[in-house]
């Protein structure tokens, strides 16, 4: 990696952290590229079951540091072809990449969030399967402040997780939101006081897991959430026939039948 995001792997789980505390976690051009570049190296790592995703320091990510971008929103028809210019075989240009990367991961992220979560720093944690959240914790859509439209893939991530009225009123007043409000709207999945520490136990937890079944887990519930009933019904019953009597499954049932007290004596 370079320096402003670090990957570690052990345990089947990956560790990945935002490393630019002294400039609140802000996106640079170097630290988009890096974020990508760790998603992508995850995607191909199959020894990986879980992922953890955080901020050093005493914020998870400010968003844009525009003084980074000066030159390039200078020039702001080159701009505009890159925002809408896609790598062979991709659905996301090369700023959606950062949010969207975690969403094609087929294991299950979790978010651990602190201090400011504001712009992109916000879409990227929404990419995310689970956030948690401390206490001083607070989101925001920024983009509107810039007159711009939050574009890091925000659309395959907030339709999921508040009514369209919350993302209305989300993206167009660029409000923050603090992290009591942002867990009754649903952008968080829970409060705690040391976020890593919940994260990392979650992540210990569902590594010990099936593999087999964890990343077929996240393909259900990520393909059939929005899906209609005859897809979501063959989608459970395909990928259930991937995994039944497999060794792992097998495995997992035995494991559990050991660690049951006989129900007579």
């Amino acid at each position: 990696m370079g320096d402003r995001v670090r990957v570690l792997i052990a345990d089947h789980i990956a560790e990945v952290a935002l490393t630019r505390a002294d400039k609140y976690n802000a996106l640079d051009p170097a630290m988009f590229e890096e974020i990508t570049h760790a998603g992508e190296m995850l995607k191909s790592n199959k020894d990986v079951r879980a992922v953890v995703f955080y901020g050093e320091g005493p914020n998870f990510c400010a968003g844009l540091d525009l003084s980074s971008f000066q030159g390039t929103l200078s020039d702001s028809q080159s701009f505009v072809e890159r925002v809408l210019t896609l790598d062979d075989g991709e659905i996301a240009n090369e700023f959606q990449k950062p949010g969207h990367v975690w969403r094609e991961l087929d294991v299950p992220v979790i978010t651990a969030l602190q201090g400011v979560a504001y712009g992109g720093g916000c879409q990227i944690a929404l990419g995310a399967d689970m956030r948690i959240a401390a206490p001083d914790t607070r989101l925001s859509v920024m983009e509107i402040k810039w007159g711009l439209i939050p574009d890091m893939s925000i659309t395959q991530t907030l339709p999921r997780l508040v009514r369209m009225d919350v993302a209305m009123d989300l993206v167009l007043t660029g409000r923050i939101v603090e992290a009591a409000e942002a867990l009754e709207l649903g952008l968080v999945t829970r409060i705690a006081d040391d976020p890593l520490a919940v994260a990392r136990d979650m992540a210990r937890q569902i590594a010990e897991r099936s593999p087999d079944a964890i990343r077929r887990n996240k393909i259900l519930l990520t393909k059939a959430w929005n899906a209609g009933a005859e897809e979501g019904l063959r989608l459970e019953a395909e990928l259930q026939a991937e995994v039944l009597g497999k060794p792992n499954q097998v495995e997992a049932v035995m494991a559990n039948l050991q660690k049951r007290k006989p129900v007579f004596n």
